[in-house]
């Protein structure tokens, strides 16, 4: 759990600054679960520049409650958290000497978005939060206000949680909340966990990951694990000490991420289902007559597939499926075994190229078709598809035919410069799998948006 605030002060002197409004808002790493806003009267003057900056004068504050007033409600509303902010530190040390002040020490463990954002996003022109949060497409309302400031810096928190796929921040998270780990029993766990789309992640309670996996409904499919009986799931309920999520929204965002951090966390019971996830591919050549072939075969890692399949029949559904919608000879993709025409023609189905009656040219236009819709290939192109909220999208980017990664944007904020879009994605990374994962649900969801750019 997660206390994420921001503080405005009067400015000064160095530890004798005053609070003039915080705004604290309890983020359990998805939602935001309870809130407080409030302005503060300091007791002393704020100093013209910041009056400036915030809007904040000593006649809006003359009513406002004291730090003494307000103390009981951030101690409770932070308690078994860790505090996040936008240079942590500051905020942490203005809420401490206030709450010394009363005779009260204050300790939370912190984190600070501006350091975890120079790891994370790198190369950035500036880590200020107002620059920051522009460039990565995060909307803002309020800067320079508590509330609004410390929304962003959810937002900014929230995008982090997605780059972080060494998953350190979340495994700190429960190494600190002992109580998080020990107290639930299985009923507890499942009752957290929602009914959506998103990657899973069974935790022991040091924290270690010994099990992730992805599911359409994370509800249901964590309480089969808790209520299966064969010996893999028996080791899992026997460890698992806390589950974590992540929502994903797109099924093919959950299926990208549940596959490369399977291979970056290598946890112990998923070892075990390491396997190939395609067992076939799609392959072209041309013939002594110029036709193009196209010819399933097994997949081979030292030969350009066209796409794979996860094994022969859905391969051979595939192409039979082509063969109508692109007017192909059977023949020449493989499905019927002859020296002479293929059935087709003999139906007057087939323009005839198994015999060579139709000219390659014309034939090859077709079959070519097939091959750029169903590949990549040296394609720039971003795949839009649902987001985890109403007003988001995800964004699955692809520059010259190479997976980059993965992320999120707001609807309100227009991503039409590859600059900031390539600023939200999570690198990860291009693989045999990727590129199956990628093909294979395109495939199967027609109605996902496909945008083609031209790379500068």
């Amino acid at each position: 759990m997660y206390a994420i605030l921001d503080i405005e002060t009067t400015g000064g002197k160095y530890n004798e600054e005053g609070i003039t409004e915080i705004a604290i808002y309890k983020y359990n790493g998805h939602e935001i679960v309870d809130q407080f806003i409030s302005l503060i009267n300091p007791e002393r003057e704020i100093q013209p520049f910041v009056v400036n900056l915030t809007g904040i004068n000593s006649s809006m504050l003359r009513s406002a409650p004291k730090f003494y007033e307000i103390a009981k409600r951030i101690v409770e509303i932070t308690e078994d958290c860790i505090l996040v902010a936008h240079n942590a530190q500051f905020d942490y040390r203005i809420l401490c000497t206030e709450f010394r002040r009363l005779g009260f020490e204050f300790e939370r463990p912190s984190l600070c978005t501006v350091e975890l954002a120079k790891d994370l996003i790198p190369n950035q022109d500036s880590y200020s939060l107002g620059k920051l949060v522009r460039s990565l497409g995060i909307p803002v309302a309020d800067r320079h206000r508590a509330a609004g400031d410390a929304m962003a810096t959810v937002k900014l928190f929230k995008m982090l949680l997605d780059k972080d796929s060494t998953k350190s921040i979340i495994l700190e998270s429960i190494r600190l909340n002992p109580k998080h780990q020990l107290e639930p029993r299985h009923i507890n766990i499942i009752e957290e966990m929602p009914a959506v789309t998103g990657v899973y992640y069974m935790h022991k309670s040091n924290g270690e990951i010994i099990y992730i996996g992805k599911s359409n409904n994370i509800k249901k499919r964590v309480n089969q694990h808790f209520t299966n009986t064969n010996p893999k799931s028996k080791k899992i309920q026997m460890q698992v000490a806390a589950v974590t999520y992540e929502a994903t929204g797109s099924e093919l965002v959950a299926l990208l991420k549940e596959s490369e951090e399977i291979k970056r966390n290598n946890p112990i019971y998923n070892r075990a289902l390491r396997r190939k996830i395609f067992t076939h591919a799609l392959y072209s050549f041309v013939d002594e007559h110029g036709y193009i072939n196209l010819k399933i075969d097994i997949a081979d890692g030292r030969k350009s597939p066209i796409t794979t399949f996860a094994n022969r029949q859905s391969a051979k559904t595939f192409m039979f499926h082509m063969v109508e919608e692109y007017q192909l000879c059977q023949k020449l993709t493989g499905l019927y075994n002859t020296k002479t025409s293929c059935f087709k023609y003999d139906i007057k189905e087939c323009a005839g190229a198994c015999i060579q009656k139709e000219a390659p040219e014309d034939y090859n236009k077709r079959v070519e078709a097939l091959i750029n819709k169903n590949s990549y290939k040296n394609k720039n192109m971003v795949i839009i598809d649902r987001g985890r909220d109403i007003d988001e999208r995800s964004a699955i980017l692809i520059e010259s035919g190479v997976f980059k990664g993965l992320g999120f944007f707001n609807l309100n904020y227009q991503i039409n410069n590859i600059d900031v879009l390539e600023s939200i994605i999570t690198p990860m990374e291009n693989n045999r799998d990727t590129q199956h994962i990628i093909q294979s649900y395109l495939r199967k969801n027609k109605q996902v948006k496909q945008h083609y750019f031209n790379q500068v």
